[in-house]
């Protein structure tokens, strides 16, 4: 950045200045107005712009206490270029612990919105338009949803940067994955934005191993794009991280072939061999228990745990 002064959301902010805005583009049917919290800190020294948000699924809260964390902490302070934090972007969704905005749409699967459609659409239009202009990078953090667990993951599209990034933040795996048609990772990249989405734990939940994979992630991210010197910062994160950053191609779910209770035997993030028994199904009444085994090795990079699944459920998600 360098100019002196950049407006965002119709405020000016200054080199050395901090400020809260808020992106208030809609109302309730009760007339309450509702106001997205904004928080922009900027450095005296020029650097790059770097955008951390949570909660685009409003019932991810993981995903909102990491960026809470970043900002409670005092680490959203840049000492070179700028960081602006949304801790819960669908703040609808947050106040109704649901994924969905209020009109039932995904927010995350009608960017880059329009300023005439629904109330997802235009509040993804404001979003693009009135934010993401001024940045240069993005961590969007994310969470599994339902019962499905999420072993933290950092997912990229094939960029050179962009997976020097990932492997900087040091999740236990890097997903390869394309970015999906009209999400929020997809618009950012198409105006040439570096996105890195994270995903850990599932909805409606906290985990604090999550929580602190991703904080730190940030933190040597942020350090290694010269926004701040977190070398301090991050003793207090050794060690959490237990396995190196294993890189994902291919990856396939591995579906419930009955109805039934489901106990699961592997847990998230393990390695398993093919043929390794990775849960039961069985039936309420105790007339039957199948075992469930995994189809080639790989690891499990994400768990359903609820306890009941009907036939076609997803159960494992296990690279391949």
């Amino acid at each position: 950045m360098l100019d002196n002064t950049i407006e965002i959301l119709g405020n000016a902010v200054s080199k050395g200045k901090g400020i809260q805005l808020n992106l208030d583009i809609a109302t309730l049917h009760t007339r309450t107005k509702i106001e997205v919290p904004v928080i922009i800190e900027r450095a005296k020294k020029d650097g790059p712009c770097m955008l951390i948000t949570g909660g685009i699924h409003g019932d991810e809260f993981n995903g909102i206490e990491i960026v809470r964390q970043i900002i409670s902490k005092g680490y959203n302070k840049p000492t070179c270029g700028t960081i602006i934090c949304i801790p819960v972007v669908n703040i609808f969704g947050f106040l109704n612990q649901s994924r969905e905005f209020p009109d039932g749409r995904d927010l995350n699967r009608v960017f880059p919105g329009n300023e005439r459609g629904s109330l997802a659409s235009r509040f993804a239009y404001h979003l693009m338009t009135e934010i993401v202009p001024h940045i240069d990078y993005c961590i969007d953090f994310h969470t599994g949803g339902r019962e499905r667990f999420n072993a933290p993951q950092i997912r990229i599209s094939e960029d050179a940067e962009t997976s020097k990034l990932a492997e900087i933040f040091e999740a236990p795996f890097i997903l390869k994955s394309k970015n999906r048609e009209k999400s929020f990772r997809d618009s950012c990249v198409k105006q040439g934005k570096k996105v890195l989405l994270f995903e850990g734990g599932k909805s409606l939940s906290l985990n604090n191993e999550v929580t602190d994979i991703g904080v730190s992630g940030a933190l040597k991210v942020m350090q290694h794009l010269g926004i701040r010197n977190f070398t301090k910062e991050l003793k207090n994160y050794k060690n959490k991280t237990k396995m190196q950053p294993t890189v994902v191609e291919k990856s396939s779910w591995v579906r419930a072939r009955y109805s039934g209770m489901y106990h699961p035997i592997a847990q998230t993030g393990a390695y398993v061999e093919k043929g390794a028994i990775i849960g039961s199904i069985s039936g309420p009444y105790g007339d039957f228990e199948k075992q469930i085994k995994a189809p080639n090795a790989g690891y499990i990079i994400c768990t359903n745990q609820a306890p009941i699944v009907n036939q076609g459920d997803a159960l494992i998600h296990l690279t391949k």
